[in-house]
Order: structure tokens, then C-alpha cells, then sequence
């Protein structure tokens, strides 16, 4: 039925459903375009705010901060309708403002000096004014942090000014490391020019060679004696010292030196304010900063013109000096470094009976020690390849002059000296000293006679050297005067053994006195006899006799 009822209704008037089903249906397809138009441009909105967000947090963590005037669009109907400011997260934190991101530029320049704010604002203005770039830094006040502030203009594609950025990047590590940098530079400095100075004013010439030879280093004394003008040391120009005629001192020799890989000297000549002047140069090649396959090589040149006087008068002294030590009495010789004899005299040979055949011969110091030792002139000793062997240490190991005595088998008492010979090598000298000796024991052996004659008088007897030192006493006066041994033998004055005396004696207020008479009689070369009273009327007698040494024996007898 209701079917029918539309039917009918569709029958009377066709025109208007036809029409109502177009306007449904344009109706239709209208919902349609603005649904897939709104969720095409939710779509968008949702990837820019996604960009939009990404763009922040990229923002967020670079490690610069930033303050951003941001100007309002003139393309379109922006609400913003004046500059707004806005303060990164990542400014607060590196300035440490308390209002964070809603600090204003004013709460950031109150973080800079006085005059330092004065030049940020400058550089803002014409920044803001102008689009003018700036960079500079800063140091933050009362920190020790350093600030570098970067200044730029954001310009749309279509010409509009997007905003004003001001970045500030903490700059402090970088900035105490440079100036770390910039003292251990100015120490580095300060050594090379006093090393450069140095080097400048040694008197000898120095040079450094790189591995084709040329010269690149020279110090002011090698610019002199080559003509070099120019006050650079380092240079590739190559100026070489030439010999008399004209040729290069050195490179042959370092050339040399490369080759062989070890230092090189020669004695060369040069011309030197017209005088020829003999030198010693010398090449030493060597790795540069410990790299294999950089060689380099160091020069240098010695005047050794005063050298080569002091040798040849060296040479003459020492000649003289063998000449005269050929015409003495005591035996000489000289044995080289090499330990090969160099120079004898005739009371050598005779001392130790050498053959014609061994002084035509230069034989060693130990061909020597076996010759002596098979004519039975050495002393005896149980092993004579050791003694031998520390014979022949003496050659490497003497500094001073040695002394020491050898005893012979046939009795005679050699002493031998053994120096250091100035061009290397020992010189010997012997003396045969047996009589010496025998006078000497003789000598000793009649004092101790007479100190024994001494000691076995009765009477005290006191001897005084010319030195007014007490330098003998018997027991006999030890046990007359009660002395002390000890004091005796520390050899007292005059005057203090008389002070020894002063307690066998009355009178001692007028000690001082008493002394001065007992001195003065004795030491009289008149008096040959006084005589004493001690305390408890003992008597005693005094003798006393200057001797022709200058020397005053005292006898002193008990009455």
C-alpha cells in the first residue's frame, strides 16, 4: 500500500523527485568533498605539528641558547600585532635565569658588565634596525664563564622577517683552553727565542742540513764567516763556508756522514780577515723527531788555531822535559796509552840491565814485566799473573801520582812513582833508595840507644825543640815531678810544663813571678846549672844544655 502511495505521488509529479533526488544527491557529494577536505587538512596540521615539535625539541638540544625577537607576518592577519621576545630553555640554563623561558632581554643583559651591555645593545639595534650580523663574545659577570653571542636576521621565502636571533653558545672550556694554549705557546716561545739566543751567540759556528744536504739553520757566527747577509736563520738559500780556494768546507764531509751513518771530524783551513785560520769541523747525522726517514745532519766549526799552539808548545815543553830527565841520575820511562814504551833514559837501561838488542826495540810494559822478572828484578810473588794483570790496570785507572817501594830479590829497595803522562799513557820513575834505607834504620837505631841510655839515668832530663815543643822525657822525671804521661806526650809548651811544676812549690802567691825567674835562668844561654827549692826543703838541681839544633835539654837532679 505504501508502495503504491509513492508510486502514485511519483506519477503526479516527476519533475519534483527528479529534482529533490539531484539536490540529495549534489547534497551528498558536497558532505563528501568537505569530509575528505577536513581530514586531508587535519592530516597536514597533524605532520606540521609534528615538524613543528621536532623543530623545538631540535631547538631544545642544541647545546646553544637563544633569545628570539619575533615580529608579527605581514602577509597574512597574524594575532601577534607587536615584537614578542622569547627566551630558549637552554638560555636560562647556560646564564641561570631565574625566570627560565619567560625571562625578558633585560633579565639576560643583567648577566654582562657594565660596558659589555652597552655593546650587546648596540649590536641588538642594528640587528633590529638593520638586519646587521654580529659576533663577539663575552664573559659573564661575576663568573669565570665566557659567553659567545651570534646575532642573525630569519627572513621568510616570500621577504618577510620571520624574527631576530641572538645565540649564545658557553664557550668557557674552549676559552680557557686556548688561553692554556696561548701561556704554553708564549712559554714555547720564550724557550725557543732563548735557545735561538743561545745558539746565536755561541763563538763557533752551527748549522743544520736536511737530507739533500742543504743548509737549514745557521747561527750569526756561521753568517759571518760565509758573507751570509740576511739576519733569518731559518732559509733555503744555501750559503757554505768555503775552504782557501773557493770550494765547500763541510758538504763533502757530510755527505760522508749520511753515508756512514756516524759522526765525522776533519781539519780544514779557511780565510778569515785575510789570515788563514785552521778549524775542526764536524758532521753529525741523526733522525729528526724519531722518524726513521728524516735525516738530518749537525755542523759545527772550531777555531783550533790556539789549540794547535798550545800543542806545539806542549810538544816543545814536553821534549825539554825528557832531555832533562834523560841527563838526571834517577831512572825514567814512559809507556804509551798503547802500553808501548815511548821514552827511557840511560839510567833506566842501567838500572835494570837492559840488552842493546831490547832498547832497539819498542817493546810493551809487558815484555818488560817478563824480562825483569826472568833477570830475577822483580819482587817475588806467588802468582805473577794476576800481579802482572794489575800492573798493566794502572794504564786505565791513574789520576794522581802513586808511590810505593819494590823489594828486590838481590836486596836493594827500589821506590817507584807512577804519574799520568800528558799526551796518555804512564810515566815511571825508580830510585834505588837501599842505601837511604840503611842510613835511615842506622839512624833509628842509635836514637833508641839513646833513649834507652836516657830512660835508665837517675836524674829527669826534659828535651825542647826548636819549636819551644816538649819532644822528650825519661821516667826519671815523670817520678821526680809526679807528672802525667799523657800531658807529657801531647808535647806542652815551655811555659805550660813549668805550670805543671807550680804545685811543688811554697810560695805559689807569687807564682807568676817565681815562673818568670825558673824560665828566664833556664832559657839564658849563660846559665849551665841553677838550683831549686821545692816545698819541704827539697833541693834540686838543674843542668841545662843548647844543643846546635836549637834544641835545650833540661837535667834535673834530686839533692
Amino acid at each position: 500500500m505504501n508502495l503504491n502511495l509513492l508510486h502514485d505521488m511519483f506519477d503526479a509529479a516527476p519533475e519534483f523527485w527528479f529534482t529533490l533526488g539531484g539536490c540529495a544527491l549534489l547534497l551528498l557529494s558536497l558532505l563528501l568533498f568537505i569530509t575528505l577536505k577536513y581530514l586531508k587538512t587535519k592530516q597536514r596540521n597533524y605532520f606540521l605539528n609534528r615538524d613543528r615539535e621536532r623543530y623545538a625539541e631540535t631547538l631544545y638540544a642544541s647545546r646553544d641558547g637563544y633569545f628570539a625577537f619575533i615580529y608579527p607576518d605581514d602577509k597574512v592577519n597574524d594575532p601577534i600585532k607587536e615584537v614578542v621576545g622569547r627566551c630558549s630553555r637552554r638560555l636560562a640554563v647556560i646564564l641561570g635565569l631565574p625566570g627560565g623561558i619567560k625571562s625578558s632581554f633585560d633579565d639576560v643583559l643583567k648577566n654582562f658588565y657594565k660596558e659589555d651591555i652597552k655593546k650587546i645593545e648596540k649590536y641588538v639595534s642594528l640587528l633590529r634596525k638593520e638586519g646587521t650580523s654580529f659576533e663577539d663574545f663575552f664573559e659573564l659577570k661575576g663568573s669565570k664563564k665566557f659567553v659567545r653571542l651570534e646575532g642573525v636576521r630569519i627572513n621568510g621565502a616570500d621577504g618577510s622577517i620571520y624574527c631576530d636571533m641572538i645565540w649564545f653558545r658557553d664557550i668557557t672550556l674552549t676559552t680557557n683552553r686556548i688561553n692554556v694554549l696561548a701561556d704554553e705557546r708564549k712559554k714555547i716561545e720564550e724557550n725557543y727565542q732563548m735557545l735561538h739566543d743561545m745558539v746565536d751567540n755561541l763563538p763557533i759556528a752551527v748549522w743544520l742540513r736536511d737530507d739533500n744536504l742543504n743548509i737549514i739553520y745557521r747561527n750569526k757566527k756561521y753568517n759571518e764567516l760565509s758573507g751570509y747577509k740576511s739576519k733569518e736563520n731559518f732559509s733555503s738559500d744555501q750559503s757554505e763556508i768555503c775552504d782557501a780556494i773557493g770550494e765547500s768546507l763541510t758538504k763533502e764531509l757530510a755527505a760522508n756522514a749520511f753515508k756512514n751513518q756516524k759522526p765525522l771530524t776533519a781539519i780544514k783551513g779557511i780565510v778569515v780577515e785575510g789570515n788563514r785560520v785552521a778549524v775542526e769541523a764536524s758532521e753529525t747525522p741523526f733522525y729528526a723527531e724519531q722518524n726513521l726517514s728524516k735525516l738530518y745532519s749537525t755542523g759545527c766549526l772550531v777555531n783550533i788555531n790556539e789549540l794547535d799552539e798550545l800543542k806545539r808548545t806542549q810538544k816543545q815543553h814536553q821534549e825539554a822535559q825528557l832531555m832533562i830527565l834523560g841527563k838526571l841520575g834517577t831512572a825514567f820511562a814512559v809507556f804509551d796509552k798503547n802500553m808501548m814504551i815511548d821514552f827511557y833514559n840511560n839510567a833506566f837501561v842501567s838500572l835494570w840491565g837492559l840488552n842493546k838488542d831490547w832498547q832497539n826495540q819498542k817493546l810493551s810494559y809487558s815484555r818488560f814485566l817478563d824480562e825483569t822478572r826472568e833477570n830475577r828484578l822483580l819482587p817475588e810473588v806467588p802468582d805473577f799473573k794476576s800481579f802482572k794483570k794489575e800492573e798493566q790496570k794502572i794504564f786505565s785507572n791513574i789520576l794522581e801520582p802513586l808511590s810505593d817501594l819494590l823489594h828486590l830479590p838481590d836486596g836493594r829497595t827500589i821506590r817507584r812513582t807512577r804519574a799520568p803522562y800528558l799526551l796518555g799513557g804512564v810515566i815511571f820513575a825508580y830510585e834505588d833508595i837501599s842505601d837511604r834505607l840503611a842510613t835511615k834504620s842506622a839512624y833509628n837505631q842509635l836514637v833508641t840507644v839513646q833513649n834507652e841510655m836516657l830512660n835508665n839515668l837517675d836524674d829527669g832530663v826534659l828535651v825542647f825543640g826548636s819549636d819551644n815543643k816538649l819532644k822528650f822525657f825519661n821516667d826519671a822525671y815523670i817520678e821526680l815531678w809526679q807528672a802525667n804521661k799523657n800531658f807529657l806526650i801531647s808535647e806542652p809548651s815551655f811555659s805550660e810544663l813549668l805550670d805543671s811544676q807550680k804545685s811543688f812549690f811554697d810560695d805559689l802567691e807569687n807564682w807568676e813571678k817565681l815562673k818568670k825567674g825558673i824560665g828566664n835562668n833556664i832559657l839564658n844561654p849563660t846559665t849551665k846549672t841553677l838550683s831549686l827549692k821545692r816545698r819541704k826543703n827539697e833541693n834540686i838541681q838543674i843542668n841545662v844544655a843548647h844543643l846546635s839544633d836549637e834544641s835545650l835539654m833540661i837535667v834535673y837532679s834530686k839533692i
